[in-house]
């Protein structure tokens, strides 16, 4: 799998870039009781989706990026929560909520097509670096065997 040059270029990041702007547009029609609250807490978790997507893509191993993957995951999880207790509260209404639910059900499926992706491919890095070291065990063990040969 060719890495792309930027995480920009991720289609999960910008799609969650554009959920936390839809995000901040429904937290903008809380109350005001809530602006410490409520709307706080679902803009942070808003942020924390694609800003988690573009640190694990700086990360050096395909590991680390897993790991930040499952904290976006659990931001957008979060956030989710957040919207929809808002809707129970009364603050959105039904055209607004299916929209946001309809977008984060999509970063969802991105972001866990993407720890797919990368557990496969780390599946397939871990057979070739064993099947390397079978391969350096067996020749170290050839070499031994045969400077044993020549050298009693």
């Amino acid at each position: 799998m060719a890495r792309p040059k930027s995480y920009r270029e991720l289609i999960v990041w910008q799609k969650a870039m554009s959920l936390a702007r839809q995000a901040y547009q429904l937290s903008r029609s809380l109350p005001k009781s809530e602006l410490f609250g409520l709307s706080n807490q679902i803009r942070r978790s808003a942020v924390s989706v694609p800003s988690n997507i573009a640190e694990g893509f700086g990360r050096l191993t395909d590991l680390q990026f897993r790991h930040f993957l499952g904290n976006a995951r659990g931001s957008l999880y979060e956030l989710q929560t957040q919207i929809e207790l808002a809707a129970d509260f009364g603050y959105f209404d039904n055209e607004s909520l299916q929209k946001f639910q309809e977008q984060s059900s999509e970063v969802a499926r991105l972001i866990n097509g993407l720890l797919g992706s990368l557990s496969d491919y780390e599946r397939a890095e871990v057979a070739v670096n064993a099947a390397s070291s079978v391969s350096a065990a067996i020749s170290a063990s050839s070499a031994n065997t045969a400077n044993k040969r020549f050298h009693p």
